[in-house]
């Protein structure tokens, strides 16, 4: 169990420094138990401190690696049973299923959807993370050959899954840079597994047939020196699975079971041979509490809502969920286009952007970030709200300066929410180069708005 702030607060150094870039150590330890900043702040605390908090603060669900460099995935890491409590780490990762005897067509199809279904969302890249290669034909050196495919045709990290020792080997032989995750060991070949795992330190699936095995298999790996393992309890019917992600959660959060203190792989491509029930079952396993979800294969239609799905439920639900500040670009805006200014909530900068799409005329959105959902608003909702928030012109100005528009666009016009038509000379006299113009009050009427202002 995490320390508490005051518990934490009894192991720094009360020095009361303000070189941590807080006021006081107890304001340090009280946001480092939120997990709002990292020791490491602290530049006076002690080296037993450290250990001490380092020893109690590590996750009962270990952080796991898959691949490198920035396209690394990591799974686990998890504190906690529901999201309300505090937050869900690390999102799970979804994986595109590709078997060695499938035709090279078929690859090459797979391999493509995997490449091209990415999405940006508020500023926000979402994309599968994964390719499970499975090796049925038994032929090390096809299997091999299909990993170096892989790695040549993709930035994926990788799932190498045989049940023959020399297959595993041959593919991670072949993309051990990639450092993939190895499937899986099993009762019958841990110790050859641990020996592999170790030679190219790559995290290993456990697979067992019940979790009473489950644990006495992680057991083994753990004692053998693997210590990145993935959970797969065996179970291929949603009720039995869904039963075994809350009991292993539950073991190592509330009764510190160590051995299930892993991420789990889950396969709904083994559940069901309909397409449309496997995208149910994920979503059940992105819910609860599926660490990597394998596919059978990636279509446009419900891949994207799975990437939502994971999106909403991986948010800090203490931290409303933002649009990263800066410029976005609707359609394909030139240097005449109109600029727009809006705020980061969700809600706004989705009517905006769908309404200015809808409209048929690229434009430049400026999104600052706000703390008050009311000001810079272009929603029904808000226009009606009895809240007004507290404009300030200086910030905008600083905002409008610092993100670069007017290196983007010949003229100097820029379009504010009626919500915020007050405040126009304000603007004005922050940013004397622009004409301020006043747009629609909401964002519904933004199509009878822009041709006129696209034309002069």
């Amino acid at each position: 169990m995490a320390l508490t702030g005051l518990e934490i607060f009894k192991l720094l150094p009360k020095t009361n420094c303000h070189e941590c870039g807080f006021t006081t150590c107890l304001a340090f330890a009280m946001n480092l138990s939120a997990g709002k900043i990292e020791l490491s702040a602290c530049p006076y605390v002690s080296e037993e401190a450290t250990a001490k908090i380092a020893a109690v603060d590590e996750p009962p669900i270990r952080r796991i690696t898959i691949g490198t460099g920035d396209k690394a995935l990591n799974v686990g890491g998890e504190t906690v049973m529901f999201r309300h409590e505090n937050r869900f780490e690390n999102p799970p990762g979804f994986a595109i299923l590709i078997v060695d005897t499938m035709a090279s067509a078929e690859v090459d199809a797979r391999l493509k959807r995997f490449q091209a279904f990415r999405y940006e969302r508020m500023g926000f890249l979402l994309r599968p993370e994964l390719v499970a290669i499975r090796g049925d034909s038994k032929d090390a050196q096809k299997y091999a050959d299909l990993v170096v495919k892989v790695k040549r045709n993709s930035d994926a990290n990788m799932i190498l899954m045989s049940d023959d020792i020399d297959v595993l080997s041959a593919g991670v032989e072949a993309c051990a840079d990639r450092k993939p995750l190895i499937y899986a060991a099993t009762p019958d070949n841990v110790e050859q597994m641990v020996g592999l795992s170790i030679r190219y330190s790559c995290p290993v699936t456990a697979k067992a047939s019940s979790l009473e095995k489950l644990v006495a298999l992680t057991t083994l790996l753990i004692e053998g020196g693997v210590n990145d393992i993935v959970l797969d309890s065996g179970s291929r019917t949603l009720r039995r699975a869904i039963e075994d992600q809350v009991f292993i959660r539950r073991a190592a959060i509330y009764q510190n079971i160590k051995p299930l203190g892993f991420p789990s792989i889950v396969f709904p491509c083994e559940m069901t041979d309909d397409s449309m029930m496997e995208t149910l079952m994920a979503a059940a396993f992105v819910a609860k509490y599926g660490g990597i979800v394998v596919i059978s294969d990636f279509q446009g239609e419900t891949l994207f809502p799975l990437l939502l799905q994971r999106m909403e439920i991986y948010s800090d639900p203490q931290e409303p969920l933002m649009a990263p500040e800066g410029i976005y670009e609707i359609g394909e805006p030139n240097q005449n286009a109109p600029v727009l200014l809006t705020s980061s909530w969700p809600l706004t900068y989705y009517n905006l952007s769908l309404a200015v799409e809808a409209a048929h005329i690229p434009a430049f959105l400026c999104v600052q970030h706000l703390e008050d959902p009311d000001v810079m608003c272009w929603c029904h909702h808000c226009m009606r709200s009895t809240q007004r928030g507290k404009f300030n012109a200086e910030n905008t100005g600083r905002f409008i300066e610092k993100v670069g528009i007017k290196d983007r666009v010949k003229h100097r016009k820029l379009v504010i929410s009626g919500r915020n038509a007050q405040f126009s000379d304000e603007l004005e006299q922050v940013l004397p180069e622009w004409e301020i113009l006043v747009g629609p009050a909401e964002a519904s009427q933004i199509a009878g708005f822009l041709p006129g202002l696209a034309e002069k």
